[in-house]
């Protein structure tokens, strides 16, 4: 086996390692949570599906983040991968407009479906999900949503996140 760095940083900064994870091009999705004033957000990229039977799908969301409150609270929430006409969204769920709680949700068109949790309806795919487990790590709850409901838009086409940007993959057009 051939070494493949004639110097190897082990253990990892956490500088290296944030650096290192932001080159991969990973979905941007809105979790959401809550209903009028208490709605609450955030602009995730570690959310992933888990099973298609039931159909469960992970989500990672800071412990300092105030919509785990409102996930917690509630017991459902909402996966909103959003499209690449939706990097406004994106930007503003992320907090990078110092726009927050329910002022969020001012931008996009915001519905429900059977948890009562906020969807954005055009989304390229919601997941509408109950509560079914939560995880603790250090920094991180990692909430396992069982989906109640799913909506999706097969015309659109996804944003995703790579090199600390909000892009689209050309190479995806249809």
């Amino acid at each position: 086996m051939t070494d493949l760095s004639p110097t190897p940083v082990l253990p990892p900064d956490a500088g290296g390692f944030r650096a290192a994870m932001r080159l991969p091009a990973t979905s941007v999705t809105v979790i959401a949570a809550g209903t009028g004033a208490a709605r609450s957000g955030l602009t995730a990229s570690a959310v992933c599906s888990l099973s298609d039977s039931p159909p469960m799908i992970l989500a990672c969301v800071n412990q300092s983040s105030p919509a785990l409150a409102v996930i917690r609270e509630t017991g459902c929430f909402s996966a909103n991968f959003l499209t690449d006409a939706q990097a406004a969204v994106a930007e503003r769920f992320a907090g990078r407009t110092r726009i927050y709680g329910a002022e969020r949700f001012d931008e996009g068109d915001w519905g429900t479906l059977a948890s009562g949790a906020p969807v954005l309806r055009d989304a390229l795919a919601i997941f509408d999900c109950a509560l079914e487990q939560e995880h603790d790590s250090p920094t991180h709850a990692i909430l396992v949503g069982r989906v109640l409901g799913i909506l999706h838009d097969d015309a659109r086409r996804s944003l995703v996140y790579s090199a600390g940007r909000f892009a689209f993959p050309a190479a995806l057009a249809p």
